[in-house]
C-alpha cells in the first residue's frame, strides 16, 4: 500500500491541464469525482462520410478544427442526468508531470463554468483530489504537508 501511495499525486477541486496532441496547454478544468469520464467544451461536432472512412470534424477551445478518423460513440449522462450520444476520442492528457493517455467525450459546454471536466477514470490509481486547494500542478503527496493554499 506505501509504494501505491509514493505514486499518487495531490490534485485539488481545479487544476490546468494540457492536451499537447491537440496543442492545447493549461485549459482550466473541473476536478469531478461524481463524473466517471472526461469531456472537453467543443462545437460544430460533424460527421463526414462522403469517403470509404468516415471522419469527424469538431472546434476545441480555440477555433481549431480537429480531424479524427478513429473515435467511437457512447451514450452517457449529462450533468442533467439525461442520456445523450457523445462522440469519444483518444488522446493525451497532461495534468502536473503526468501524461495520462486517455478516452475523453466531446460535449458542449459552453454553458458550463470550466471547458474541460476530468472523471474519475483517468483519476483512480494516479491522483488523490482534496477539494480544498486549486492548481497544485500535482504535487507529491511528500509535498503535502508543506502545501498552503
Amino acid at each position: 500500500m506505501l509504494a501505491t501511495k509514493q505514486k499518487l499525486k495531490l490534485i485539488g477541486r481545479r487544476e490546468l491541464v494540457s492536451f499537447p496532441l491537440l496543442n492545447i496547454s493549461k485549459a482550466e478544468a473541473k476536478i469531478d469525482t461524481g463524473a466517471y469520464t472526461c469531456a472537453i467544451h467543443c462545437k460544430n461536432i460533424v460527421l463526414k462520410t462522403n469517403t470509404d472512412l468516415p471522419l469527424l470534424t469538431f472546434q476545441l477551445l480555440d477555433d481549431t478544427i480537429y480531424s479524427f478518423d478513429q473515435f467511437t460513440k457512447k451514450n452517457i449522462k449529462n450533468s442533467f442526468g439525461e442520456m445523450e450520444e457523445r462522440y469519444i476520442i483518444k488522446t493525451v492528457i497532461v495534468i502536473g508531470k503526468k501524461r495520462i493517455k486517455s478516452t475523453i467525450s466531446l460535449s458542449d459546454r459552453e454553458n458550463m463554468r470550466y471547458p474541460v471536466l476530468i472523471g474519475r477514470r483517468l483519476l483512480k490509481g494516479k491522483f488523490i483530489v482534496d477539494v480544498s486547494k486549486i492548481y497544485t500542478n500535482g504535487l507529491s503527496l511528500n509535498t503535502l504537508l508543506n502545501y498552503k493554499k
